[in-house]
């Protein structure tokens, strides 16, 4: 069902329409159409268009029509047929009104164009989307704070330029990833207050010609406020580009995630082992259980972040106001959407079966001379300046790597030939116990630290609710 037909002495050629029409994608905001012509009538009923009567059969179709959209959410695609075939979810809405109530079904666009009706669907469906991502982010958090709290006593090796750097707590990596998610979280919060300002009432630009109360038809659908400029309300996709973004950062923390829990399931490593039901075999070799959940992690991300390129070169060389590029911004954020949802929502179920060696990550911990650091701190101590306890722990390691042997099982004299100061008690230092507890600071990978991170982490996390 073509709205704009008047104008036009015959239709639109087919390869136009297939070009033009958009119902195979916007169907899904199906709700929000509905609920924004619920408020409309609402408004308009206000403003003296409609009777009382009119606005109670068009709310009690829209409710009919709202209840069959949630029991089947694909009912506008199933009820196009060769001969009823509708533009996009504006025009489904309004036939399906004008099928049942007859003329009264065309009273309810007055004063409304697409235009502000599409920005207002799109803002609620969004709003909606964030909603959820949300309450997916907050369980993944939840799965990096159980594995945590799981993992407290595993020392592992962290690493810099991909190789073995300082001994950390497993905590601590697992609550670094948490820490990133925890900003994701306020991203997608953040860009939730600029989507919500309802644009409806803006008209086609120059806003309507009835005398509507935008602010109580915002409060109406939930919003904040209304927006303050025709113009730009009704071609701003500002907030889409917001929202992607937020995903696309999100998608890249994911992407990180996955490609640590690659390696430390490599063979190599062999510091973690994904359960099976995470996990897929090979066609031809029969011993492979390959990480393709994590590897998706990280593929997906790319898909992501090409939908944020996608918005951002579809805007940049727009004029004001309306365009039909702008059709353009709904298939990359809904794509974006549901990537960055399966992502979330497969993040606890490896987490939450994620099996940690922790014999080996305390072995290769104990290896890659990662003590060194300790061992210049303990020279620093012995009243040795920095740089020079830098230069004797360097050859300390050189010593050993000739030696093939770890710091800590270089006799007393040898490490003297290179570190004069050492005493006894630099065995001791260079424990793995010794290491992680000399780093008790705010933010570090002491055990003490890192079960304050975990507490607030778990603070953080329960007041923020779903």
């Amino acid at each position: 069902m073509a709205l704009w037909g008047g104008r036009f002495e015959s239709g639109p050629d087919e390869l136009f329409r297939a070009l033009n029409d958009s119902l195979r994608f916007d169907f899904r905001l199906a709700l929000e159409d509905i609920d924004g012509s619920l408020a409309w009538a609402k408004a308009i009923h206000g403003a003296g268009v409609l009777t009382d009567t009119d606005l109670a059969g068009l709310t009690g179709a829209l409710d009919a029509m709202r209840a069959r959209v949630v029991a089947n959410p694909g009912l506008p695609l199933v009820e196009q047929t060769d001969t009823v075939r509708d533009e996009d979810i504006h025009s489904y809405v309004e036939r399906k009104l004008v099928e049942q109530l007859g003329p009264l079904g065309k009273k309810l666009h007055t004063g409304r164009s697409r235009n502000d009706q599409v920005a207002t669907d799109l803002r609620l469906w969004t709003r909606r989307a964030i909603d959820t991502r949300l309450a997916e982010v907050r369980e993944a958090r939840r799965s990096l704070i159980d594995l945590a709290r799981r993992e407290l006593d595993t020392i592992m090796s962290g690493y810099t330029h991909m190789q073995r750097a300082q001994p950390v707590l497993f905590s601590h990596w697992a609550l670094a990833y948490e820490a990133m998610l925890a900003r994701d979280a306020a991203r997608l919060r953040d860009a939730r207050t600029r989507v919500n300002l309802c644009p409806l009432g803006s008209g086609a630009l120059a806003g309507t010609a009835y005398q509507i109360d935008r602010h109580s038809l915002a409060r109406d659908l939930g919003f904040d406020a209304p927006t303050t400029n025709s113009l730009d309300a009704t071609a701003d996709r500002d907030f889409v580009i917001e929202t992607i973004a937020s995903l696309a950062t999100l998608g890249v923390h994911l992407s990180r995630l996955g490609e640590d829990l690659i390696l430390f399931g490599t063979q190599e490593f062999a510091l973690v082992e994904f359960d099976d039901a995470v996990s897929s075999g090979s066609s031809l070799m029969p011993q492979k259980k390959n990480p393709d959940s994590a590897e998706l992690l990280r593929g997906k991300s790319g898909r992501i972040m090409g939908a944020l390129v996608s918005m951002l070169t579809s805007m940049k060389g727009l004029p004001l106001a309306y365009n039909k590029d702008l059709q353009e911004d709904k298939e990359p954020l809904f794509d974006a959407m549901d990537q960055a949802s399966m992502c979330l929502r497969v993040v606890p179920k490896i987490l939450d079966t994620l099996r940690v060696n922790k014999a080996r990550c305390e072995a290769v911990a104990k290896g890659g001379y990662s003590n060194a650091t300790d061992l210049a701190d303990y020279l620093v101590a012995q009243g040795v300046p920095f740089r020079e306890a830098h230069e004797q722990a360097g050859r300390a390691v050189r010593l050993a790597i000739s030696q093939h042997a770890a710091l800590d099982d270089l006799p007393l004299e040898t490490l003297r030939s290179v570190a004069p100061k050492c005493e006894a008690d630099v065995f001791v230092r260079l424990s793995l116990g010794a290491g992680l507890a000399s780093r008790e600071v705010f933010g570090g990978t002491g055990p003490k630290a890192v079960r304050g991170e975990l507490r607030a982490a778990q603070a953080v996390l329960d007041s923020e609710g779903v």
